[in-house]
């Protein structure tokens, strides 16, 4: 692909970095922006400067928030008694927009994956438990929202066997979501579904 400038070029390289966009959708988008009032750009480089310097992360769930504890954490319209552990951030986003659950979550900020040399020790696994151990009286179910993969159903597994032993209800989300699919990409009716056909955790 031939660009007009230099600039254009190393414009159209980073934005074709960011999931799902390709060369052409850059470009459009840096044409876009190029026809935009000088204000508007600096103002998107000064939001997405000021995101990667001040974002936080719950110190509960891991959640992204603004501050130490999440808008969820912190809510008092949620029911803390059930806990829904996904890979990550837009994986609650997805859940929270069916409208079907409003409990709390955990961000684990990945999947175990023994082919990618990820165990559970690289990701929030640890927290996860002693977060049950310390409210075990308050806790009564962990809902497992893991894509239907082969490394997410590793990961639910490894989890409800070191939780087996807290006596919590341990649950997944019902495979309404097809095999191999990814939690953020799938539709709100079926994700819904999901959740509130939960099925529980066998041996």
């Amino acid at each position: 692909m031939e660009y007009p400038s230099k600039l254009v070029e190393r414009a159209v390289d980073e934005i074709s970095h960011l999931p799902g966009i390709g060369k052409k959708t850059a470009l459009r988008l840096v044409l876009h922006l190029l026809k935009q009032p000088e204000e508007s750009t600096s103002q998107l480089s000064t939001a997405l400067n000021e995101l990667r310097a001040n974002i936080k992360y719950c110190r509960t769930c891991h959640m992204i928030a603004d501050e130490d504890q999440c808008i969820h954490c912190n809510s008092s319209y949620r029911d803390p008694s059930v806990i829904c552990v996904v890979e990550d951030s837009p994986d609650v986003l997805a859940i929270t927009n069916t409208g079907e659950y409003n409990g709390l979550f955990h961000v684990l900020g990945g999947r175990i994956s023994p082919m990618d040399g990820i165990g559970p020790d690289h990701v929030k696994i640890d927290s996860l438990v002693s977060r049950v151990k310390n409210r075990k009286e308050e806790i009564k179910e962990i809902v497992l929202a893991l894509s239907a993969t082969m490394e997410g159903d590793t990961t639910a597994y490894y989890i409800s066997k070191v939780l087996k032993d807290t006596g919590v209800k341990i649950t997944t989300i019902a495979r309404g979501i097809s095999v191999g699919s990814e939690i953020e990409y799938a539709d709100e009716v079926t994700l819904g579904r999901s959740i509130v056909t939960r099925t529980e955790m066998g041996d």
